[in-house]
């Protein structure tokens, strides 16, 4: 199959081209390469896909361009889009909201519709936990109302899954949204806590917790989460909406002490007040994911920190 993979220099988007490219099918990526993060690291990650030697395209543009979009709708026929592009992060999407709805609201909406005009059936988008806000029932499950947005972050990826409900219903379309969990692994985005606590901890630096450390996530190793995105691939949904966690909740204070194990060096602690935007826990239903898509993660916590760790002392530099 021909696969658009939108983000596809990124964290999880360089692994879903690697995955997808080595299971025999041709793909081509779909970037800006910004500055939110070192773009020299989306050029790692393109210099490792490229080096599979497999049929794989790289084209640098922007979600908000429509014309960069449709002129490449245009060169090639898909057959799916996964749609992984986004403006990530809580914290700062508090600076820089408008930003926020541009890139994530009208570039998908930008990318449905030039997916609708060339007749790509199905589309695959990311979504985020993030759309629970501050939900009191845990765990997640897809079926929870989900009116408590705390961030523009969490608004865009709601207002994202409704465009594909709008599509679906209107055009027939084959839409697939995916509430991300705390994906952590090789190639990490440098921002995110887990590669940054390790560049601090390493460099004898102090590491900034916000509140008492109770906080808890539900960290999805990135190979399982691709199983999940890869499972959504093979068969038709309509317009569906699935959480991709671990089902595990792993507290900020755990976190930690794991670094501090597979590093071999003690943190140094920054206590600070927690910071507007953020929710005390995020915690995936998985059982309807389990049930129809096959989805079982297998990496836990324990294991996966150590294999991050021994991707980043390769990585350093």
């Amino acid at each position: 199959m021909n696969f658009l993979v939108t983000g596809g220099a990124g964290f999880i988007g360089s692994h879903v081209c690697e995955r997808l490219l080595r299971t025999g099918h041709s793909v081509w990526a779909f970037d800006e390469l910004n500055d939110f993060y070192s773009p020299a690291i989306k050029q790692q990650n393109l210099k490792v896909l490229r080096a599979l030697n497999k049929p794989f395209t790289f084209v640098q543009g922007d979600l908000a361009d429509r014309a960069a979009l449709d002129a490449v709708f245009q060169s090639t026929k898909f057959d799916q889009v996964i749609h992984l592009a986004a403006r990530a992060g809580v914290r700062p999407s508090l600076a820089e909201p408008a930003l926020y709805q541009r890139v994530n609201v009208e570039g998908t909406t930008n990318l449905l519709e030039a997916a609708r005009l060339t007749h790509v059936k199905k589309v695959t988008i990311a979504s985020s936990s993030s759309v629970y806000g501050v939900n009191a029932k845990v765990p997640f499950s897809e079926s929870d109302p989900i009116f408590s947005a705390i961030s523009p972050y969490a608004a865009s990826k709601l207002a994202c899954e409704a465009l594909g409900h709008v599509y679906h219903h209107v055009y027939g379309m084959d839409i697939v949204m995916l509430r991300f969990f705390t994906v952590y692994g090789p190639r990490q985005r440098p921002d995110l806590a887990i590669h940054k606590f390790a560049q601090l901890i390493s460099a004898g630096k102090p590491i900034p917790v916000f509140g008492d450390g109770s906080t808890a996530r539900d960290y999805t190793f990135v190979s399982d989460t691709v199983d999940g995105i890869l499972a959504v691939t093979q068969k038709e949904f309509g317009y569906e909406i699935f959480n991709l966690g671990e089902s595990q909740t792993v507290t900020l204070k755990y976190l930690i002490e794991l670094l501090e194990q597979a590093l071999g060096k003690k943190a140094v602690i920054d206590r600070q007040s927690t910071q507007p935007g953020d929710v005390p826990i995020t915690y995936a239903n998985i059982e309807k994911a389990q049930a129809k898509l096959g989805y079982h993660p297998q990496i836990k916590i324990e294991q996966g920190i150590p294999l991050f760790v021994q991707w980043f002392r390769e990585n350093q530099a």
